[in-house]
């Protein structure tokens, strides 16, 4: 009343003495008129400081007094009296420790003037009297229990403390309160009421009949007002209090009761509660990141007041007024404050905030849960503790939890426990739980798989759940693909941890394969990998890894496959100039100086870091810009999904299908694309497929030049050799082949111990290639010497390709336990590594001051050549696509799983971002548009195979086409020609024509 300068209150005469007795700070000379049994009242307020002001207000008292104390010249002993100081005496009630559940432990040393006003207003809050009884349900080591002892004291009610043995019995415990001793006020943490479960809370605590006349929650989040509702019974009066605050200003801050009307809705209500009004003398806060106080938005709460201060630690002395940070996060709107959840409890999880007790909440409202309780298990794992009601299958929850959540906020375990562990203050005992699952984990692993012949069934039980095709009574066949059944990166990591979980141990490699492979290929890699020294059957993709073992012992070690050659290579006689594209804007010079000085048609981009020091020396002179295409075609395509067309200022673009190639099964990896200096017109694409084809195909054409059967699917993109004789790709069975370019006849096969799915990389001084593999080793190969010069072990999968810069001369690989490396090229030595915590499927990219990798965890990393993070860029989901620079390498182009394409520059600020219409998991590729000289543009694929052109620097769509398939392979633009595969078989060469161009 005082806050609001209230002048007139009328009153019942018969809480008159109640009214008068609860504002000691009216003036005797109140005017009162009574009349019908009301009595008005005229007030006049005492001239004491009161904390209860608005900000504003408040503010303008202290300058004012401030102002007057100056003018008066304040003595020195006024100027002390602005301080709480510990050596005074009488100034402390009691001291205590904090327990650190929700921050550091600290000694917290209470003063009487910070609790008293506590005490007060909680007296004349819940109108106690002599009549009522309340529960000391706070050990005296947690400052509420002072509140409610002395509430009861002060006002000469009764206070029941019952011992330790009975509160941990739920039921025993409601006996004893509500039955035995008629408990009327209970102060109480969430979990502790949550302990009793739903159906006695329902039938007793908050029954039509019980004893309860208060109930006020506090030191929790509040529970969500759905689930609440659920707990009271039909009839049920007790008045319900939200009560908030931190052991720093002992003890409560807020209260707010809630409404009956919102306790009777029958409308759901998901959001939090406010945290209400302040207690008699504390201010309330709320501040940005800044520190400056908020009347809208999201900020921090900070509590304090002129006398509601208590001396942390060593302090001696504080100044009166003193605000403490609370470590809570608010919103506040329409001037109501909002609880969000503590600092501690904000997380970062696949790229995207998460606040976990959100999951707690969510979780909280299934009906077949009792209570539960969400923790992150050494910041990597979200675990569920759930007590349930009934019998539960896993899988059930997940599939509800899956309707309620985002992907991000699904737990990566669910654990059923009998009931929640607390600390003796009625939290949550986070360290309990954490162990309870270390147990759990023991024990799953004791209780793995003691034969094989479970393992399918098995697998396929937990693909139905976790794709919640549960109560699908069929098998899966056994060609499904996770991503293809409504999987995704992050229910794949849900289905390796269950996986591991049933077999005990870990699968290396095994992340990967859900991935990319069908369940069939899965179940025989968990077969080969955990049951490796029985007699496995074998599926078509291991059975030319097993032939490994026929081979002689020279092969098997690892060293390098000798065959001779039908044509021995003279190094310095032949060799073959040309330009290479690949996917990323990667373009690979080979002794073209000349030639490159006099080309008309090469793309807007190119990696100078890929260009032989002998050709850059020769090109120094050369302007950028003569390497920038200014084709007679146009080189902007464009194909509208419903129309078929789309209008771009007064010039229609369309895409039309050059050419297809049918494979014979699935094309994952992206082409090569080789265009001799002699003659342009004699370009080649190179590409494999699932059906263990390579092909070599005419550009232009699209008639096959040579096709060539390989041991096993091929998703790696070839590479060109250093003379331009030979392309280099892996192979699911463990080789990396060296073909003749101009023939596909097999030069040489290097053997590695697993599948080859990285991309090799040429070192244009050495000649030596670079590759990775399945078998967690590098290798780095003298395809001329048919020799392994080096292998580095990286402790891994490595399925992404590597990347090579000339200055300084570093070769980067990445794994998929996400570990970057840097090699020295010529030695294999590590210079440097740097682990980014989850797995690397995309390709780090070089640029001349920076390298760049995406990561599953959703962030795009930037480090310095010597290994130093310079910045992260997050998005909301994995981040699959390797990076791709811009010409002039300003920007960086990148898509993510959230079905965004992103666009940044060098210091990681986003200049862009496109929505596509599902995940983006192929590499762009920016190219120069001939017809606008000054427009470079982008393509990118999305897995619904559509196809994105855009205006690089803005991000606009300028055409959009839609293939036949789903598509995981990496574009490449040349001249007017995009080339792609497609998982519908087929690659595909689409000519970018203009509207005149037919």
């Amino acid at each position: 009343m005082k806050k609001c300068n209230l002048k007139y209150i009328l009153v019942e005469k018969r809480l008159v003495d109640k009214f008068t007795s609860s504002h000691e700070t009216l003036n005797d000379d109140t005017f009162m008129v009574e009349h019908n049994g009301l009595i008005l009242f005229r007030l006049n307020w005492k001239n004491v400081q009161v904390n209860l002001m608005p900000n504003d207000r408040r503010e303008k008292y202290e300058k004012e007094k401030t102002k007057n104390s100056l003018s008066s010249g304040s003595s020195s002993e006024e100027k002390s009296e602005e301080y709480m100081d510990v050596r005074l005496k009488h100034c402390l009630a009691y001291v205590l420790h904090t327990s650190g559940t929700t921050g550091t432990p600290k000694i917290v040393r209470v003063p009487h003037a910070c609790i008293v006003p506590n005490i007060q207003h909680f007296r004349v809050l819940f109108e106690i009297t002599e009549e009522d009884v309340l529960f000391l349900a706070s050990p005296l080591t947690f400052d509420p229990s002072v509140v409610e002892i002395f509430v009861a004291l002060s006002s000469g009610a009764s206070l029941l403390i019952v011992p330790t043995s009975v509160k941990v019995l739920p039921s025993k415990l409601a006996a004893v309160l509500f039955s035995d001793h008629r408990v009327t006020v209970l102060q109480a943490t969430p979990t502790l009421l949550r302990r009793f479960g739903s159906q006695l809370i329902k039938s007793t605590i908050l029954s039509a009949s019980t004893s309860l006349r208060v109930l006020a929650l506090g030191g929790e989040a509040f529970p969500s007002l759905t689930v609440f509702r659920s707990w009271r019974g039909e009839g049920n009066k007790t008045k319900i209090f939200n009560i908030y605050g931190i052991t720093e200003v002992s003890s409560w801050a807020t209260f707010y009761r809630i409404p009956e009307t919102i306790l009777n809705s029958t409308l759901k209500c998901e959001l939090p509660l406010q945290l209400g009004f302040p207690l008699l003398g504390t201010v309330i806060e709320v501040r940005d990141s800044n520190g400056f106080t908020i009347q809208e938005g999201n900020g921090q709460v900070f509590l304090g007041g002129r006398n509601r201060v208590c001396f942390l630690d060593d302090e001696m002395t504080v100044p009166l007024g003193t605000m403490r940070a609370t470590g809570d996060f608010v919103t506040v709107k329409d001037g109501e404050i909002f609880f969000l959840g503590r600092k501690d409890n904000q997380i970062k999880r696949h790229g995207k905030r998460l606040n976990i007790e959100l999951v707690q909440q969510v979780a909280e409202r299934l009906q077949q849960v009792e209570s539960c309780a969400v923790t992150w298990h050494n910041q990597e794992k979200l675990i569920l503790f759930m007590v349930s009601k009934e019998d539960l299958v896993k899988d059930y929850i997940f599939k509800e939890l899956q309707k309620y959540l985002p992907s991000y906020a699904i737990p990566d375990e669910l654990v059923m426990i009998d009931t929640l562990p607390f600390t003796p203050h009625g939290k949550i005992d986070v360290s309990e739980l954490n162990k309870i699952y270390i147990d759990y984990i023991n024990l799953k692993s004791h209780s793995k798989l003691s034969e094989k012949e479970e393992l399918w069934d098995k697998l396929q039980h937990l693909w139905k759940s976790i794709l919640s095709l549960s109560e699908d009574p069929l098998k899966v066949p056994e060609e499904s693909l996770f991503l293809n059944s409504g999987g995704d990166s992050l229910k794949s990591v849900r289905l390796l941890n269950e996986i591991e979980n049933l077999v005990g141990r870990s699968v290396p490699g095994l992340l990967e394969i859900i991935l990319s492979n069908s369940i069939l290929e899965i179940y025989h890699h968990i077969l080969q990998t955990v049951f490796s020294d029985e007699d496995l059957p074998l599926s078509k993709s291991y059975a030319t890894k097993r032939k490994l073992n026929d081979i002689n012992q020279e092969e098997t070690s690892g060293k390098s496959l000798r065959r001779k050659s039908d044509m021995p290579l003279n190094y310095d006689n032949e060799i073959n100039a040309c330009i290479a594209l690949s996917r990323g804007n990667q373009i690979l010079s080979l002794h073209t100086a000349r030639f490159l000085t006099k080309l008309e048609h090469c793309p807007s981009a190119h990696s100078s870091n890929l260009i032989s020091q002998t050709d850059i020396q020769n090109m120094k002179n050369t302007n950028l810009s003569t390497l920038i295409a200014k084709s007679e075609e146009l080189s902007c395509i464009a194909k509208d999904s419903e129309e078929k067309k789309l209008t771009i200022g007064a010039e229609k673009l369309e895409l039309r299908v050059r050419w297809r190639s049918d494979t014979g099964k699935c094309v994952d990896a992206s082409p090569l694309v080789i265009i001799p200096a002699s003659d342009k017109s004699s370009a080649t694409v190179y590409i494999g497929s699932h059906s263990h084809r390579m092909k070599a195909i005419d550009l232009y054409s699209g008639k096959v030049k040579w096709e060539q059967i390989l041991g096993d699917r091929i998703e790696s993109s070839a590479c060109i050799s250093n003379c331009g004789n030979f392309v280099i790709v892996g192979c699911y069975d463990g080789f990396v082949y060296v073909l003749k370019s101009n023939s596909g006849e097999k030069y040489w096969m290097f053997a590695t111990q697993d599948a080859v799915k990285s991309s090799a990389t040429m070192d244009p001084i050495t000649g030596l290639l670079y590759i990775g593999s399945h078998d967690q080793h590098a290798y780095a190969l003298d395809i001329y010497k048919k020799t392994c010069v080096w292998n580095l072990k990286c402790g891994a999968t490595i399925f992404s390709s590597p990347c090579l810069t000339l200055n300084p001369h570093h070769l980067y690989f990445a794994t998929l336990k996400g570990l970057l490396l840097a090699v020295n090229p010529a030695t294999g030595n590590r210079i440097w590594k740097y682990s980014c915590g989850k797995p690397l499927f995309s390709s780090p990219q070089c640029c001349l001051q920076y390298i760049c990798i995406g990561c599953v965890d959703g962030n795009l990393l930037c480090f310095t050549h010597f290994g130093e993070k310079v910045w992260q860029f997050s998005t909301s989901g994995p981040i699959f696509s390797s990076p791709c620079t811009s010409a002039l390498q300003q920007e960086i182009f990148f898509g993510s799983h959230d079905c965004f394409i992103y666009c940044c520059n060098m210091k990681g600020h986003l200049q862009w971002k496109f929505e596509a219409t599902s995940r983006v998991y192929a590499t762009p590729f920016a190219f120069h548009s001939y017809n606008h000289s000054n427009k470079i543009l982008l393509a990118a694929a999305s897995t619904d195979g559509k196809l994105w052109i855009l205006e690089s620097k803005s991000g606009q769509l300028q055409s959009v086409y839609e293939l036949p398939g789903e598509v995981f392979s990496s574009p490449v633009v040349w001249e007017s020609m995009l080339i792609i595969g497609c998982r519908n078989n087929y690659v595909y060469c689409l000519d970018l024509l203009g509207g005149n161009q037919k």
